[in-house]
């Protein structure tokens, strides 16, 4: 589109009502007026610090503490699928229909692992209408990310924490919809929004095949692998509120599995069942977004258990969010979020716990600073855009544990992460 950051973001990656309705477009929305292909550049160098080193080293190649390193680098495509060249290329006319086709590729260096693979990635096709007098858009895609194609920020592919440290201990237990198959999958489906209101999203994912997932530098070892066609759906309503806007919706994802790609004892279970909501203001110079997130997940471990993963038959697991996220003047930023993760106890499924819990809790401080976000960047460069953060994650409760219960292993604060990073975009 050839526009600032702050068109379609309050701080990127958190759109406002404008970078919605561009999303839901299938990011096909152009002024027309640019003639490059719609590539873009990320970087993430950072720096981190936990409050206990990790004897052995934080990751391959890195020492116990205090290290830097380049999170990732990235390389988009994101825009109309044929960029300024539709017109060019197929003619006026056909032209009309190729521009309604999207794009959104990212290819990502990660830096701690020294490997490049493909990240998020989806295609869209999106159109508008009208129905009983009402104004609708709606589309279809393809994507490798449950949640790649929601509008708000309150769901995981773009919830809060936007980044973090890969050099730092995390919790181990995460639902299956919240990353357990990002980039292993391959999804369809097809989405509406009625009268800006009613948003209504129904696809499908299956895991990718082993060799197509290598030649794009995902390794498939140990993955969880989704047999049949894993049903997603999603129903969101959004209305004004005072002097913003509000969100509350639901999702979910039911999938047959096999653990780690082993078909030999059967097939596992899992739904996950999702809350979410969202409420955001822009008033002046201050911008507000506030999110809240809860997944519930069932687990039936038919497959795991007789192959001696998980110590009982059947299992629940939940993560909570809240977070606020406070931008002053487009510059200044503040963002807290407080987290919960528990379930049930499982001695064999949750073999890094001393006592065999999923619980983990505590808090995320992030402190912001974007020198471009409004009046652009440099002269030489003013599309540029750095947003530099201090992020400091707490912990109350670590993998089960708040105190080494038997002497051995580590306290939960021992994971307390300080995070410095420049996310700069270009």
């Amino acid at each position: 589109m050839d526009l600032q950051c702050i068109a379609c973001h309050t701080e990127y990656p958190v759109l406002n009502t404008f970078g919605r309705m561009f999303k839901l477009g299938g990011y096909t929305l152009s002024t027309g007026q640019g003639e490059s292909p719609p590539f873009a550049v990320m970087l993430q160098p950072s720096f981190t610090r936990t409050a206990q080193g990790q004897p052995g080293g934080a990751a391959a190649g890195f020492g116990d503490n205090n290290n830097w390193a380049l999170t990732q680098a990235s390389i988009f495509y994101a825009g109309r699928l044929f960029g300024p060249f539709a017109e060019k290329i197929f003619g006026k006319d056909a032209a009309a229909v190729a521009n309604k086709f999207g794009v959104f590729l990212q290819a990502t260096y990660d830096g701690v692992g020294k490997v490049w693979s493909w990240d998020n990635a989806e295609l869209r096709y999106a159109d508008t209408g009208t129905m009983g007098g009402q104004n609708v858009v709606y589309g279809f895609y393809l994507n490798n990310n449950p949640t790649l194609q929601d509008p708000w920020n309150s769901t995981p592919a773009w919830g809060y924490p936007f980044t973090g440290s890969k050099l730092a201990p995390t919790p181990a237990a995460a639902t299956l919809i919240d990353g357990g198959v990002s980039q292993q999958v391959g999804g369809v489906g097809a989405y509406v929004m009625l009268a800006n209101t009613l948003y209504l999203d129904l696809g499908g994912y299956r895991t990718l095949g082993a060799h197509f997932q290598k030649s794009l530098g995902v390794d498939p070892g140990g993955e969880t692998q989704i047999t049949g066609l894993a049903p997603y759906w999603r129903v969101a309503l959004e209305k004004p509120v005072g002097a913003g806007s509000w969100e509350i919706g639901i999702f979910g994802m039911a999938a047959s599995t096999y653990p780690g790609r082993d078909q030999s004892a059967g097939a596992d279970r899992i739904v996950d069942i999702g809350i979410d909501s969202q409420y955001q203001e822009s008033v002046g110079l201050h911008d507000v977004t506030a999110l809240l997130s809860w997944i519930h997940e069932h687990e039936s471990w038919n497959a795991s258990q007789p192959l001696g993963s998980t110590s009982n038959a059947a299992d629940t697991l939940w993560n909570f969010k809240a977070t606020i996220d406070y931008l002053y003047d487009k510059t200044y930023g503040v963002a807290v979020q407080y987290f919960a993760i528990d379930g049930d106890h499982d001695p064999l499924l949750y073999a890094g716990s001393l006592i065999g819990s999923p619980r983990s809790d505590g808090f995320v401080l992030q402190a912001n600073y974007l020198p471009f976000n409004k009046p652009g960047g440099p002269s030489f460069w003013p599309r540029s855009n750095v947003k530099l953060s201090l992020q400091y994650t707490i912990y109350s409760r670590f993998d089960g544990a708040r105190t080494n219960y038997d002497g051995s292993g580590r306290n939960a604060r021992d994971n307390n992460t300080l995070y410095a990073e420049a996310w700069i975009a270009f």
